[in-house]
């Protein structure tokens, strides 16, 4: 990822209502989510929810399908690696504790347990 891929996904991130839906689409795994379901879990209204999901698909961190008469949504899961990936690159600078608190959390984190199925 180069730094204005990197601007643009975390502009799109920026905002609480973006942040929120990411987050949730995140969770629901590869399976994503239908939009009136998305709408239903943040509280959102369609038009509000509809312009979040466009400037998060611009910044190429979901993706949408359509299933019959629903538009399903997901994170894209290989964005949002490149993007904390670019963020850390330069992380330890040769110090590795710097690092070490984040690889912590990763490694208690449910989901990135081996087995844990998304």
């Amino acid at each position: 990822m180069d730094a204005t891929a990197a601007v643009s996904a975390l502009s799109a991130l920026a905002h609480a209502g973006r942040l929120e839906v990411f987050r949730l689409l995140v969770r629901a795994g590869k399976d994503g989510m239908a939009a009136g379901d998305i709408a239903r879990a943040t509280g959102h209204v369609p038009q509000t929810l509809s312009g979040n999901l466009n400037i998060l698909g611009h910044a190429g961190l979901v993706s949408s399908r359509r299933e019959g008469r629903s538009i399903i949504y997901t994170a894209d899961y290989e964005r949002m690696t490149s993007l904390l990936g670019f963020l850390m690159e330069d992380c330890c600078g040769g110090v590795p504790e710097i690092c070490a608190p984040i690889a912590e959390v990763a490694a208690r984190a449910a989901c990135c347990q081996p087995g844990a199925v998304q």
